[in-house]
């Protein structure tokens, strides 16, 4: 390869997937560009290592009927049955995030991947909230997954509605005032529960899923936007709260308010459960909604601030084409200013243990092990601790404790490679021209060749991507 090419597969491997292995730069370095759009050109096809996966439909449901037979054995004075998290749910998260972790360190096509990751933080459920520990996996793998080269309409369809999201931002109990249930809590007295609104899902919905924070919605549009989804719901449950499928999404209208509702100044007449899904088609198509995914999209593949070019020329993109992703990573990948040689962006911890681990060509066989890199680094999988997702600026991961945790990280791993391995052959093959000669210097003087592994992971050009 000549160094032009050398150095472009580097980026289209680094930048736009999770690090190169040793071979991935001469796969790429004949078409770069090219390579990246095959990727995300190419059918779908779900990765082999899912196929075992329980569905979040299984999983909540077995959740579901585990914290039904606690309350039932609490009640009768027995002793409790089995924790539905701890023992239910705990196993498939597990299974969730190493079968991530794999198809992230092996797969060929890594374009595609990152873009999965992206959209799936995006479209954040942490796990931090026990019930949703094992369903953040299932929601990436059965809303995101599949849709990532469609219409961003189908994958917010798909999100909202999807049992996960549903649970973590609390809209079963989301209850219309004047539903058939808010009316008959209203006329309720003495100990009877309490019920009203929940905003969460609709103030998330417009705030980090569509318009953006200054996308020129207001509370009010908040507020009716939680009455429009009122009644989005999951199936299950017992008495009154009985219906459906256990662990899949279910409509009530005995929760949902009736009426014509305005939101964004657009009046939308009732229509039951598609009263939500006309609001959301509005809100994928809106301008607002366009320039917060093309601001998203260039800070995460170019730069923490990203170039207004870059953003306006995203934004015409998912327009022209009604917000067909693919059409919009095409516009990525063709703007000249991404394939500039210097790295733009720090490595958050996850992009960095990705790319070490592939780079030596280290797969872990047990899944504990696998996740351990995440754990160490402070950025477990699905965990950002709140719907905003993790952040994607540097600011938020260059500190001096973070560094210190790379550092640790990276000796151990370099002394796990073997002194065989060579340090410069590895970043020929991984960084090609991205590699500068301050750091093949470094490499050369190294005491010892796992010490000199470690200086490349550690190194400025390794660091970034």
């Amino acid at each position: 390869m000549n160094p032009r090419t050398d150095t472009a597969a580097a980026i289209a491997t680094n930048r736009f997937g999770f690090g190169a292995r040793p071979g991935d730069l001469a796969l790429a370095a004949t078409d770069p560009r090219g390579w990246l759009l095959t990727q995300i050109g190419t059918p779908y096809r779900m990765p082999g290592d899912l196929a075992g996966l329980a569905s979040g439909r299984e999983i909540l449901a077995a959740f579901q009927q585990a914290r039904e037979s606690r309350a039932d054995a609490k009640r009768a004075g027995r002793v409790a049955a089995a924790d539905p998290v701890r023992e239910v749910i705990a196993p498939h998260y597990l299974a969730q995030a190493a079968a991530r972790t794999r198809i992230a360190l092996t797969a060929p096509a890594g374009f595609r991947e990152r873009l999965v990751h992206f959209w799936s933080n995006h479209f954040a459920v942490s796990v931090d909230k026990p019930a949703c520990l094992g369903l953040a996996g299932a929601l990436e793998n059965e809303a995101i997954r599949p849709r990532v080269d469609g219409y961003f309409v189908d994958m917010l369809l798909a999100v909202e509605t999807h049992p996960a999201m549903l649970l973590y931002l609390d809209n079963p109990t989301s209850v219309g005032p004047n539903s058939p249930l808010g009316a008959r809590a209203q006329r309720a007295t003495g100990a009877q529960r309490k019920t009203g609104l929940n905003e969460n899902l609709a103030r998330e919905i417009l705030e980090l899923h569509t318009l953006g924070i200054d996308g020129g919605y207001t509370q009010a549009d908040v507020t009716t936007f939680a009455a429009v989804i009122t009644g989005w719901s999951i199936g299950g449950g017992r008495g009154r709260e009985a219906g459906g499928e256990p662990g899949t999404f279910l409509f009530r209208p005995a929760l949902h308010e009736p009426g014509a509702k305005t939101v964004l100044g657009r009046r939308y007449a009732e229509a039951g459960q598609s009263q939500g899904e006309t609001v959301l088609r509005d809100l994928a198509a809106h301008p607002a909604t366009a320039r917060h995914l093309a601001t998203k999209l260039s800070r995460h593949f170019v730069a923490d601030d990203p170039p207004a070019e870059l953003v306006e020329h995203l934004v015409r993109a998912y327009q022209d084409s009604h917000g067909h992703l693919p059409s919009v990573y095409e516009a990525l990948i063709r703007w000249d200013g991404v394939w500039t040689a210097n790295g733009f962006k720090y490595k958050t911890p996850v992009d960095f243990a990705y790319s070490a681990l592939r780079a030596l060509e280290i797969t872990p066989s047990q899944p504990r092990a696998l996740l351990a890199p995440f754990e160490v680094l402070g950025q477990r999988h699905w965990m950002p601790g709140s719907p905003a997702g993790w952040p994607d600026r540097a600011v938020d991961w260059d500190g001096a404790d973070a560094l210190m945790k790379r550092i640790e990280w990276s000796v151990a791993l370099a002394a796990r490679a073997g002194e065989a391995r060579s340090a410069t052959t590895t970043a020929d093959a991984v960084l090609g021209g991205a590699i500068s000669e301050h750091t093949r210097t470094q490499l050369a003087h190294a005491a010892s060749g796992s010490q000199a592994l470690a200086l490349l992971l550690m190194s400025p050009e390794f660091q970034r991507r």
